[in-house]
């Protein structure tokens, strides 16, 4: 089975909607069966991710790359 990759913006939206789930009462297993990931994955995100709003998220990624071909090239 492929692994699916999902783009910060796309994770960010998912962790908005398993929120208001759990807001209105849903478990979150249940919540995050729903959005289609698993719990681990659902905390996991929040950690990394929790409080950042789409564009931070965004620029996030970018960061992380080019901290990465820093360490790349010399």
């Amino acid at each position: 089975m492929a692994i699916k990759r999902y783009k910060p913006e796309q994770i960010v939206t998912l962790l908005r909607q398993i929120e208001v789930g759990i807001a209105n009462g849903k478990p979150a297993p249940q919540a995050c069966n729903e959005a289609g990931i698993t719990v681990q994955t659902y905390y996991r995100w929040r950690k990394e991710y929790g409080g950042l709003k789409l564009e931070q998220a965004k620029r996030l990624k970018v960061l992380c790359r080019i901290d990465i071909l820093r360490s790349i090239r010399p």
